[in-house]
C-alpha cells in the first residue's frame, strides 16, 4: 500500500473514529488476516489483533451463512475493560475498532459502521489508468 493509500486511509479513520468516546484505535484488515492499516495502535499489536479479529470475522461469516442470515453487519465483544466493534469494508476488508468502556455502544456502533462504509467505498474504488500520451 502506497503512503497516499495509507494517508487516506488514515483521514477516513481520524475523520470518523476520533469522535468515538474513548477511542483507543483500529486496525483495517485484508479478509485473509493481513493488516492493511493502523489508527492509534503500535505496528506489532495492530498485526495481532488484526489476525487475532480475522478468525472471529471469519467464524460470524460462516455462521451467517449456515443459518441464512445474510451479510454481517457488525460484531460488539464487551470486556471487563474494552470493547471491541468489527465491521466488514465491503467484500476485501474487514474494520476492527476498540475502545474504553467509556464509549457508547449506540455511537462506537454507527461511527464504526459509518467509517467501513467510507472504507468500502474508497477501496472498492479502482485506481484511473493513466490517458495515454501523444
Amino acid at each position: 500500500m502506497t503512503t497516499t493509500q495509507n494517508d487516506a486511509i488514515y483521514s477516513i479513520l481520524d475523520n470518523n473514529l476520533s469522535r468515538i468516546a474513548g477511542i483507543q484505535g483500529a486496525v483495517l484488515l485484508a479478509n485473509d488476516g493481513i493488516k492493511l492499516s493502523a489508527y492509534m495502535l503500535e505496528r506489532d499489536q495492530a498485526e495481532r489483533v488484526a489476525a487475532a479479529a480475522s478468525g472471529i470475522a471469519s467464524t460470524m461469516k460462516a455462521i451467517s451463512r449456515e443459518i441464512d442470515g445474510g451479510g454481517v453487519i457488525r460484531q460488539l465483544v464487551e470486556m471487563d475493560d474494552r470493547y471491541l466493534c468489527i465491521v466488514g469494508c465491503g467484500s476485501g476488508s474487514t474494520l476492527i475498532v476498540v475502545t474504553s468502556r467509556k464509549a457508547r455502544l449506540g455511537e462506537l456502533g454507527g461511527e464504526t459502521v459509518r467509517a467501513a462504509q467510507a472504507l468500502g467505498e474508497w477501496l472498492g474504488t479502482p485506481e484511473r489508468s493513466q490517458a495515454p500520451t501523444s
